[in-house]
């Protein structure tokens, strides 16, 4: 049977989908095949925007239509019909997966208290733990519940469960009073111990209300007013609105009400008003707003029009044809809606689970072992887990880059490492306000900044003497990103540099080559790609740098290939790759091998390594058996080295696209401190663990080379 874990509330607007969201990264962490279902669908007619939200998780591989009960009509005319379904459609789910979330009603379309009793109900059914999420506002949204109104409506939903025979798991007060957390616990668990039958050792969880989760997107802000966008940036339709802003008065009256990232009410003939918020916007002294909407249906006059176009701004501009009333109205009812398509808010709802619910022990409860099997989100969890744990900084040249801004907020978030972003500091900082980031946490510093410009200058002068450049010389080059990166690497200023989303992979790591140099026992820099598939990790290499090395620069990349499979957690067991295998073929190409094997096997005698083999000896048992039999490598690798740059960087693309595997690099290695590149296709995604990467390799010790048993004793 699989895991099986109900999350339910006893009202709307508990951010329940928050803390769903929370428990399907954590089971992902340690299980492969991870459902979602939803007995009780919102609507028949509407797709359920949580249940696409964790569907599309990449823990999930289900369809929608699978993973639904039923809907409340059915549980209105007939519950029982309504209950043998829900089960007998979750057994369908539960057949195809490990751990399967079930998530409770939405009290959309009941909202009484016999809603809280079916969901219960449906549990014990299910033979499914109740995760109990208790919303710490009161439903009038106008202020937050005291602990002892938690304690109260926590007798009464536990009391609820028992009388259903549901089983409780834990508690998780959730949007609750930042300033009294502990008291909300204390007062959750006593009234949850003082119950018959009950056991104050339960777990009980509260997470504070972040104004952010609830706030709605501009988008959702156009969509329920009824308003078309004008002017501005459709990209920054995804920016939360945090507050509203009337704006039907005078504009010495108005200006005083504006609020940082606030939607503004503008009356469509007020064309004062608008150029006045535009230029508040724009303003250093002003709060940055969200959008402004335009109401009542009138056209903007064409001088007006061509007047924003010349503003150049980007501040999204919307009109619609409703009231003033009607438009504030439709705004304040707006809800927010935790999506994949608001990455902050996405990146929130995770930092807030796993900063107040203790992951471990919630698998502990749900009695989850560790998996032989790596999936890539295993792994890139790992990766994010252990960057946390080191703390270390990372500099991250590429500001102008809305991507790199996108990730830095995603690490900044999650608190996975310490950033420095290059660029000027009021347009980095401007950039992210009007894509809605929060980057607060960064330094962001200037490649122009005159006293390290200085410093760096007469660094890297003294480094590249021997080619007599001049500190005057050296004070131009250094302002260039890369360099000034670099040197903050080498200086001791960062502990790694991630770059090259808009940068050629040249120009990102030549300054490393001049500055930071090769490891002492390494004679070349080379790569490897973590090549996550769908059940292991493996280290392919070299794919990204030297074109077609020797026999003596393919042993220095099988045994620096080696020591990074070790720094992430992979068994090094090396494959250099040919197109024969063992003695079944002769040719330079593969005496080149045959002889880059016999030297890693002389300056590494405890690593285990075989070759020349071909991939499909080195990677199927049953293939590496018939061709090598008796090798500890065939069937068995996780270190591919390629024979040259052709053929890695062609393998590794081929295997990403069509085994959907997950390509993480290129990760560089000999460097004597971390630098790595990015593709300049980098999504967000590829940033952020690239980071994390990084942050491992700066905090990883050097692999000392192993002492060789001479036989004396």
């Amino acid at each position: 049977m699989s895991t099986r874990i109900y999350i339910t509330s006893a009202e709307g607007n508990t951010g329940k989908s928050s803390i769903a969201l929370g428990v399907l990264e954590t089971l992902g962490r340690r299980i492969e095949r991870v459902g979602v279902f939803r007995p009780i669908a919102r609507s028949s007619s509407e797709r359920d925007y949580v249940l696409e939200l964790l569907l599309s998780h990449a823990t999930v591989d289900l369809e929608y239509d699978e993973c639904v009960g039923v809907g409340y009509e059915l549980v209105h005319t007939d519950p029982e019909a309504a209950l043998t379904e829900i089960v007998s459609r979750f057994a369908a789910v539960e057949r195809q997966c490990d751990a399967v979330i079930i998530l409770g009603s939405d009290y959309t379309d009941v909202g009484s208290p016999t809603e809280l009793s079916f969901n219960a109900r449906i549990a014990a059914n299910l033979g499914a733990p109740v995760l109990l999420v208790l919303g710490g506002r009161k439903t009038d949204a106008t202020g937050d519940r005291t602990p002892d109104d938690m304690r109260q409506i926590a007798e009464l939903t536990t009391a609820e469960l028992r009388n259903a025979h549901a089983g409780l798991l834990a508690v998780v007060a959730n949007r609750a009073d930042p300033q009294h957390l502990d008291e909300i616990e204390r007062s959750i668990r006593s009234a949850i111990g003082s119950a018959a039958g009950g056991s104050a050792d339960l777990p009980v969880w509260a997470i504070p209300e972040d104004p952010f989760l609830v706030a709605p997107t501009v988008a959702a802000l156009l969509e329920s007013t009824e308003a078309t966008l004008i002017a501005g940036d459709p990209e920054l339709l995804d920016r939360e609105a945090i507050g509203v802003v009337v704006a039907a008065m005078s504009m010495e009256n108005v200006l005083p009400r504006l609020t940082e990232g606030a939607i503004v009410v503008v009356p469509g003939d007020r064309s004062d008003v608008l150029l006045m918020a535009l230029l508040a916007h724009a303003s250093k002294t002003f709060p940055s707003l969200a959008g402004i909407i335009l109401n009542g249906g009138f056209e903007l006059a064409p001088q007006v029009a061509k007047l924003i176009v010349g503003l150049g701004s980007s501040l999204p501009i919307a009109s619609n044809g409703l009231g003033t009333y009607d438009t504030a109205l439709r705004i304040t009812q707006t809800r927010g809606r935790l999506a994949a398509e608001s990455p902050r808010k996405y990146d929130t709802a995770r930092a807030l689970f796993e900063k107040y619910i203790d992951a471990d022990a919630l698998l502990a409860l749900l009695e989850v072992s560790p998996s032989e099997v790596v999936t890539p989100l295993m792994f890139e969890y790992g990766l994010l887990e252990r960057a946390r744990g080191e703390r270390k900084h990372i500099v991250l040249p590429e500001g102008s880059d809305d991507r790199v801004l996108r990730a830095a907020s995603s690490l900044l978030q999650r608190d996975v490492a310490k950033l420095t972003i290059l660029g000027d500091e009021a347009e980095v900082r401007a950039r992210a306000t009007e894509l809605g980031l929060d980057l607060d946490g960064a330094d962001i510093l200037s490649p122009f900044d005159p006293e390290l410009r200085q410093r760096f200058a007469e660094e890297y002068a003294r480094v590249r003497s021997h080619k007599g450049i001049t500190v005057q010389q050296a004070a131009d080059t250094v302002t260039d990103v890369s360099y000034f990166g670099t040197m903050m690497v080498h200086l001791g200023l960062a502990d790694g540099m991630v770059s090259g989303a808009q940068h050629t992979t040249a120009h990102t790591i030549r300054p490393s080559f001049e500055i930071i140099k090769t490891k002492p026992d390494v004679s070349v820099v080379s790569s490897v790609f973590l090549m996550a598939l769908a059940d292991r990790v493996l280290v392919y290499g070299d794919c990204a740098v030297i074109p077609d090395p020797t026999a003596e620069q393919l042993a220095d990349i099988a045994i620096s290939s080696a020591g990074t499979a070790q720094q992430f957690g992979i068994e090094p067991r090396i494959a250099m790759l040919s197109y024969s295998t063992g003695d079944s073929g002769a040719g330079a190409d593969v005496e080149k091998v045959r002889a880059a094997t016999a030297l890693v096997r002389e300056r590494r005698p405890d690593l285990l390594v075989d070759g020349p083999i071909q991939y499909d000896a080195a990677a199927d048992p049953a293939v590496g058996a018939a061709k090598m039999p008796g090798s500890a490598i065939a069937g068995r690798a996780t270190v591919f080295i390629f024979p040259d740059l052709n053929t890695g960087n062609n393998t590794y693309k081929a295997v990403q696209r069509s085994a959907g595997a997950v390509a993480m690099g290129p990760v560089l290695q000999g460097l004597n401190k971390p630098i790595n590149d990015l593709s300049r296709g980098a999504l967000v995604g590829d940033i952020v663990n690239t980071v994390a990467i990084t942050a491992i390799q700066a905090a990883a010790p050097p692999v000392a080379a192993p002492v060789q048993d001479t036989g004396a004793r």
